[in-house]
């Protein structure tokens, strides 16, 4: 088996493999197991470790901020929330609090301005 980007290319009757060694898979929300098993199938499961679940966050990130750019207005916010959660996740992760991500939010803001005056640079003269 040799891999190629995220996925090992496999020989007949191999199990396809991720980045990590194991089984192809995604990060799933906590309750997504119990609502599989609700919905009378039974899901098959493992828990990432350290690395792995640092690197599916932020993979997991890319796929949600892909679902907003998809996003029609009215689904946009629902969408918004899955990103919130995931950065609230990888937050917790690299040691960081809610409370001291919205400080270094404020902070940034603070000195370098939001984004509600709708400002677009084009370069300098």
């Amino acid at each position: 088996m040799a891999i190629r980007g995220r996925f090992a290319v496999m020989g007949a009757g191999e199990q396809p493999v991720d980045r990590y060694g194991n089984k192809s898979g995604k990060l799933v929300r906590d309750r997504i197991p119990q609502i599989i098993r609700e919905d009378g199938a039974e899901p098959v499961t493992y828990t990432a470790g350290p690395q792995e679940y640092r690197d599916r966050l932020r993979d997991k990130l890319c796929e949600e901020a892909a679902e907003v750019l998809e996003a029609d207005d009215e689904k946009a916010p629902e969408e918004l929330a899955d990103v919130l959660e995931v950065v609230h996740a990888l937050a917790a992760d690299l040691g960081i609090d809610t409370d001291q991500l919205e400080k270094i939010r404020e902070a940034k803001a603070s000195e370098r301005g939001g984004f509600a005056e709708r400002i677009v640079w084009t370069g300098n003269r």
